[in-house]
């Protein structure tokens, strides 16, 4: 992999990009101090890198019964699962973050039952872990699990769609080898 590229594959940025990619890729530049690695793998489509942005736009920012930093750790468990360096090294450290504890963010990445977590995130996780391991045995009993804790059926639809979202994610960054950028590493440390 040539080192300025987001994947292994060979598929350059859209260029010029379109005004509003670029006003997009800008914005991130000034919150963020970079582009995510996994927007510029996007940009060779410009289609789907929007396709991509709104859903996890919507899905990781948009209005719900989680906060933000619960949708990271439904992001982080789901990733450690999967083994996704890209997404463990990026949303790892933006548990590190939101939550002001360097330590949540490490103890998200390796194990996340050896944090210490509310009942709450325990059965979120719970959830989302048994989502991304063995879908296909999913029960009212785990919905039940979720509703006990104060979850709401919206909250419930939220989880399984920042769950299911990242196993997709997962799917392709490891496919295609994405790089996460190196910024990541020192973040909220």
């Amino acid at each position: 992999m040539i080192d300025d590229q987001p994947t292994a594959l060979d598929l350059p940025m859209v260029d010029p990009l379109p005004p509003e990619t670029q006003k997009y890729f800008d914005i991130c530049r000034e919150k963020l101090g970079m582009v995510p690695n996994v927007l510029r793998a996007y940009a060779f489509d410009i289609d789907k890198l929007n396709a991509f942005t709104g859903l996890y736009n919507d899905l990781m920012l948009g209005a719900s019964g989680l906060t933000k930093l619960e949708r990271e750790m439904i992001a982080v468990a789901v990733s450690s699962v999967n083994k996704c360096y890209y997404c463990l090294v990026a949303h790892g450290a933006a548990v590190r973050q939101l939550s002001g504890k360097p330590e949540l963010g490490e103890q998200m990445v390796m194990n996340w039952r050896v944090a210490d977590l509310d009942a709450r995130q325990t059965a979120m996780l719970e959830f989302a872990t048994k989502l991304t391991e063995s879908c296909h045995t999913m029960s009212e009993a785990d919905r039940k699990a979720l509703r006990d804790v104060g979850f709401s059926d919206r909250d419930i639809w939220d989880i399984a769609s920042v769950a299911a979202f990242f196993n997709m994610t997962n799917r392709v960054a490891s496919a295609t080898e994405m790089k996460p950028n190196d910024d990541y590493h020192a973040q909220a440390r």
